[in-house]
């Protein structure tokens, strides 16, 4: 058998890998792009799926595939692409789209390529020769009906990342809080020094540490869903330039209802489809969501490294899960590496947000914006980044982690920041000079305090008590 088979386009012939259910225009971008080697991430091919189905599945029930226009199809071969469909989305045929992320700004390339598949297959399920020149299934009239790339693309890409958020992003976070919030509350009683611009501070229990880091997840599970917000809007129905051109008065509708139905998203029609057509606002406001959860667990990774440091010479006040050698030279060295693994996942995240905010700014010109291809890629890449990231940290770090009492404890009364609790009884400017003088001196707060004797006895204990210094108002 040969190993190439010929293809016709509007723009003639092309050699086609003789087994591939792509036709000629994927192989002509195939070949035009020869860039980065990158393909479409395989949850925007899935969600290409979901919108072909939905778009068939509309154009079935307004009549238009079994109409009276031209090549109209039979039920069962209706019933064949949607078939063709389901495949689609459920990624048995994820190894036919082979086009670069580096392609033609709309996306069309992609879009064809799983016209040319979805048609292909359907062919093939009727019974049908996939591989002759006729189409009767065709990629344009049929699984295209009431489409166009500037439309369908951007909304597969809304899909995607609407899906991967809410199967993915939101249940990591959701994870990472709980685990975090078990840690403060197991570890409520445990005193510890505070610090503030990396100097000590005044006292409070390890447990509440933990729960404003809980609380930070509870915040960025909640950026999660407006993240999730920012893409429920589909330009689909909006066609060429926005117009809804060789469409029906309700696709639209029809389409964003059977995708809000099979995929419990609640996808809404575009209130305006020429802003939907030509701008990608929503994915650069969701990527802005997603870029504070970076920072958020960046933030995370490097207190809780910071606090596992050691563990004779740093801090060590947590003790973290050995997972590996940490050096070639050292031995014994163990290193925080959940937290330095996080920490570049979500630098890569932040970096991605430039890539975004440039691509929506200058990408959208009048009435398509051409930046969709990598604007899809690079959306989905910082959600399975951010969702990875967080599982893993989980399970390998957070969850295993232990509190270390002894040294959390001793560091306590160490702290000239124990003055702070002086002030009401000295002043502020007495206090100061008693810190200064137990710097100096190597003595404690307390045994100065003791030693000079201006401050009734039983009134410096409770105003020393490193416990009730931790809830003040209770």
């Amino acid at each position: 058998m040969s190993e190439f088979r010929i293809e016709k386009d509007s723009m003639g012939e092309v050699k086609v890998p003789a087994n591939a259910y792509y036709s000629a225009q994927t192989q002509r971008a195939v070949e035009n792009f020869p860039i980065s080697g990158w393909t479409l991430p395989p949850a925007l091919i899935h969600a290409m799926g979901w919108v072909k189905y939905a778009c068939a599945i509309a154009n079935r029930d307004l009549g238009k595939l079994t109409g009276t226009g031209k090549n109209p199809l039979k039920d069962e071969q209706v019933e064949a692409l949607l078939a063709a469909c389901v495949e689609v989305r459920e990624g048995k045929l994820d190894g036919e789209f082979p086009i670069d992320i580096f392609q033609t700004g709309s996306g069309t390339s992609s879009n064809m390529n799983v016209n040319e598949v979805i048609s292909n297959r359907a062919i093939e399920i009727m019974g049908g020769d996939r591989l002759a020149v006729a189409k009767p299934i065709h990629p344009n009239d049929h699984v295209n009906m009431g489409q166009s790339t500037n439309d369908t693309f951007p909304t597969s890409i809304h899909v995607a990342v609407a899906m991967q958020i809410k199967s993915n992003l939101i249940p990591a976070l959701e994870k990472l809080h709980d685990s975090l919030d078990e840690k403060a509350k197991a570890w409520d009683k445990i005193i510890k020094i505070g610090r503030t611009h990396l100097m000590d501070a005044t006292p409070l229990r390890l447990g509440q540490e933990f729960s404003g880091f809980a609380r930070q997840i509870e915040l960025s599970v909640k950026r999660a869903k407006i993240a999730l917000d920012a893409v429920l809007e589909l330009p689909v129905g909006g066609t060429a330039v926005g117009t809804g051109i060789n469409t029906h008065p309700q696709f639209s509708e029809k389409v964003c209802a059977a995708l809000a139905e099979g995929l419990d998203i609640p996808f809404i029609e575009a209130v305006n489809h020429f802003e939907a057509a030509a701008n990608r606002d929503g994915l650069v406001q969701c990527h802005s969501e997603l870029k504070s959860i970076a920072t958020t667990l960046f933030n995370l990774s490097n207190n809780i490294r910071w606090l596992g440091s050691g563990p004779r010479c740093g801090f060590y006040e947590v003790a973290l899960p050995t997972r590996q050698p940490g050096s070639s030279i050292m031995p014994g060295k163990v290193n925080p590496v959940m937290s330095e693994s996080m920490m570049q996942a979500t630098a890569k995240v932040i970096g991605n947000d430039g890539c975004i905010a440039l691509s929506g700014a200058a990408g959208g010109n009048f009435q398509l914006n051409i930046m969709m291809p990598i604007m899809g890629h690079t959306v989905l890449e910082s959600i399975h980044l951010l969702a990875n990231s967080c599982d893993a940290f989980v399970e390998f770090c957070v969850a295993e982690m232990e509190a270390n009492e002894d040294k959390c404890n001793a560091a306590v009364e160490q702290s000239l920041s124990m003055c702070t609790s002086l002030n009401p009884l000295i002043g502020y400017d007495k206090a100061a000079k008693m810190a200064k003088e137990a710097f100096a001196s190597g003595k404690t707060i307390r045994e100065l305090a003791e030693e000079q004797g201006e401050i009734d006895p039983a009134a410096l204990e409770d105003a020393l008590d490193p416990w009730k210094m931790t809830y003040p108002h209770e």
